[in-house]
């Protein structure tokens, strides 16, 4: 049985589970199927049992640092880590060993995590899945042929396959939350802020955010405490004390919002994902909240703000190579990176003078609600194969409204549909509510059951 992060921890206080036996069978998991999944483009054999004798030393001492010491994780590959190879999953750094971890990176090595290795991403956070870069793409582990979502790829392979029991994921459309729902795992995207970005490679960086996936809300919760906290050398670091994460929160005279016309009528979801989300509404309810509809914004209009402003953003990046080595690039991320390079400075303020528009759109219609509900993903995993180089423009989605207003949003397990895949729901809340977000999905996971439900090994 894989514990959770929270479960771990308890037994490892308890001196009833041994910190270096954890990090071996999480080895031996890696060992025999990511030969299939292709979650992990590195791993740090040597490093990871390291950390857990060192792990388990404070743990015989009766110093443990606190919930995480002795927990296996890893990284995506776009997370700089001092002396290990960090590529962005691409040929452009695929010998490039950072010299100083990430802000973040640095913050869970001090809570004593066991690192595992690094993790398959979409080239540069971008470009997936693709199939011409030095490493494979990630692939789901409820189903080999399925697609994992992008770009926090193998973070989300490898949490629902119980590789690891959390890792670092980013978000800048979407990018926790996806490989979250279609990997049937948790996944926050915290407020604007809240998290450094310092040592992660950007992509669009109005739009960027660093979190955790997990399997648990509940775990997201302690990873995301270890990650939280003003970095004042990232310019979009929020200086204010992170919020507090007390999962046990009262219901009763809660509000919660359902944005029915988005999952309903902008972009209609799958019969297993409308389930979910009813059936989420519904416990939140039987808690106590009352629900109520909320109308924002259309997604249409959120996805034509936020695709302009995450191209324009993404070709500033990237634009030196685009322009004197662009054949280094897979096919995918050249196409996506030159679609940028196409948009006027013009484009570029209208978008920006349209976000503005949509913030204070969104703050007037969900005044007195404190949680809004709808889609994650809006159907089933589909097959990898047939992902289009195009795949989030043809159609809006529901993640990058939450990446332009900066407010907190968690992907949650809400059951299984087509083909006994996952499919989630995304709770969403006010900027510095991450706590009550990840309250809400704790509760959700509690009482709808599917957190007893693993990929086949």
């Amino acid at each position: 049985m894989i514990p959770t992060i929270a479960e771990a921890a308890r037994l490892i206080a308890e001196r009833r589970l041994s910190p270096v036996e954890l990090a071996k069978e999480c080895l031996a998991r890696i060992a025999a199927q990511n030969p299939a999944l292709h979650a992990f483009i590195l791993v740090t054999e040597e490093r990871a049992l390291a950390d857990a004798r060192a792990a388990e030393a404070r743990q015989m001492a009766g110093a443990l640092k606190g919930p995480l010491d002795g927990i296996p994780i890893a990284h995506k590959d776009i997370y700089d880590t001092a002396g290990i190879r960090t590529t962005g999953h691409s040929a452009q750094l695929q010998e490039r060993v950072p010299e100083q971890d990430a802000v973040t990176v640095a913050k869970w090595r001090e809570a004593g995590v066991v690192l595992l290795g690094k993790l398959a991403t979409h080239e540069f956070a971008f470009g997936g899945p693709s199939f011409d870069l030095p490493w494979p793409p990630a692939r789901n582990p409820w189903d080999t042929e399925r697609f994992t979502a992008g770009s926090s790829s193998g973070t989300g392979a490898a949490v629902a396959a119980g590789l690891i029991l959390g890792g670092t994921g980013s978000d800048t459309g979407g990018s926790i939350r996806g490989p979250a729902a279609l990997c049937g795992i948790a996944g926050i995207k915290p407020s604007y802020g809240l998290c450094s970005r310092r040592g992660i490679l950007p992509l669009a960086q109005t739009l960027d955010h660093a979190g955790p996936l997990a399997w648990t809300s509940e775990d997201c919760a302690l990873l995301l405490a270890a990650m939280a906290g003003h970095d004042p050398l990232d310019p979009g670091s929020a200086d204010r004390p992170p919020p507090r994460f007390d999962l046990a929160a009262e219901w009763r005279g809660r509000r919660i919002g359902v944005i029915r016309h988005m999952h309903e009528r902008d972009h209609p979801v799958s019969p297993a994902t409308l389930k979910g989300i009813e059936e989420t509404a519904e416990i939140l309810r039987s808690l106590g909240a009352e629900l109520v509809e909320v109308t924002l914004p259309s997604l249409a209009e959120f996805n034509a703000a936020g695709w302009v402003t995450l191209s324009a953003e993404a070709w500033a990046v990237h634009e030196e190579w685009m322009r004197t080595r662009p054949m280094r690039y897979g096919e995918f991320l050249r196409a996506r990176l030159a679609l940028g390079g196409l948009l006027s400075a013009g484009d570029y303020i209208q978008a920006q003078r349209r976000r503005r528009d949509l913030i204070a759109r969104s703050f007037a219609a969900t005044e007195g609600v404190d949680l809004l509900l709808t889609a994650a993903a809006p159907a089933e995993a589909p097959r990898i194969r047939e992902v289009s180089k195009w795949a989030s423009l043809e159609k809006p989605n529901f993640t990058i409204p939450f990446n332009l207003l900066g407010w907190p949003a968690l992907s949650v397990c809400t059951g299984f549909g087509e083909g006994g895949l996952p499919v989630a729901a995304q709770i969403v809340g006010k900027p510095w509510q991450d706590g009550l977000v990840l309250a809400a999905g704790h509760a959700v996971e509690r009482a709808n059951g599917h957190r007893a439900r693993r990929p086949p090994a």
